[in-house]
């Protein structure tokens, strides 16, 4: 279903770029697993999902084996998918799909915010969710993090962080990555609702560190000693030696520090000490000591689950 929603977030981006704001956009996307000549050991089933400028919508179907062949599987698919192109497109008509009534096609939907449509858009950068009485618009901690999802060794961090700077720590996430296509509007709610009500988080467009120094200067960073690996890799900047170089200074001049956690990083446990860093970048950390924190758990370690019992 993830995959599903990515798709669509994709085919709503490139929408984007054809329509340059003339027209309404969509983007409608769909992975199935069908019928095949040999029997399949899992179900057979679709995800179709929706994106547009207001809402993030998905539709999932597990269809009966041994039911149909794989033309008629592709039938039923293909209406369901017109469908939510009729969705999309306002239009109240739909097709038959043909399900039959053991087949339940689950849907799920999420408003976004006038906020989070702006934040998707890009008429703002920075969007702040949280208690906001007598807090100042550039945070002065902030702990960034994808938080897929959210465990107890960021907590643990957050909390030392207080402690050690004596100011409230701040989450920040960014919709847009390097990598992948930006977060849509059912991830945003997923995200934010890991947190308390009494925490600040902000969601911005800032996939970067360059990009978040520009966006909160003065800030100290919360990171772990694999994200400032990164930050100081040239591999991160297309392999220029000079454009990392320059983008550490830059963030050096917009006043931002690091308060670095040491992480277990396969070959061992790596701190703040064990990094190669250019002056520029390591006179502007400071390090918690292994003693202070020690948490091997990782994000992608809890999204692929427990290891399966021999």
């Amino acid at each position: 279903e993830p995959v599903g929603r990515a798709m669509a977030m994709a085919a709503y981006l490139r929408a984007h770029r054809y329509a340059a704001g003339r027209w309404p956009i969509a983007g409608v996307a769909c992975t199935a697993a069908l019928a095949t000549e040999r029997p399949k050991r899992g179900p057979h089933r679709a995800h179709l999902a929706l994106q547009d400028d207001r809402q993030t919508v998905s539709w999932s179907i597990e269809l009966a084996k041994e039911k149909r062949s794989r033309k008629e599987e592709e039938a039923v698919v293909g209406a369901l998918l017109l469908n939510l192109v009729a969705e999309a497109c306002g239009v109240d008509q739909r097709i038959d799909a043909g399900l039959r009534p053991d087949e339940q096609l689950h849907t799920t939907r999420t408003m976004a915010l006038p906020a989070w449509q702006d934040l998707l858009a890009g008429r703002t950068n920075a969007v702040r969710h949280g208690p906001t009485a007598n807090q100042p618009d550039r945070p002065p901690v902030l702990f960034p993090g994808a938080f897929n999802p959210l465990h107890q060794g960021h907590r643990r961090m957050a909390q030392i962080a207080e402690g050690r700077l004596g100011q409230p720590v701040e989450f920040e996430i960014s919709v847009l990555n390097v990598d992948k296509p930006p977060l849509d509007f059912r991830e945003m709610e997923t995200r934010l609702a890991q947190f308390s009500a009494g925490q600040t988080v902000w969601l911005t467009r800032t996939p970067t560190f360059l990009a978040k120094a520009a966006q909160f200067p003065g800030a100290i960073f919360v990171v772990g000693t694999d994200t400032l690996a990164r930050i100081a890799d040239p591999r991160y900047y297309g392999g220029d030696q000079a454009a990392c170089q320059a983008a550490l200074e830059t963030i050096a001049r917009l006043g931002c520090r690091f308060l670095v956690f040491g992480r277990n990083l396969g070959q061992g446990f790596v701190q703040l000490c064990d990094l190669d860093l250019l002056p520029v970048l390591k006179d502007r950390c400071m390090a918690v000591a292994e003693h202070e924190f020690r948490e091997d758990v990782s994000s992608t370690e809890l999204r692929s689950g427990p290891a399966p019992e021999k």
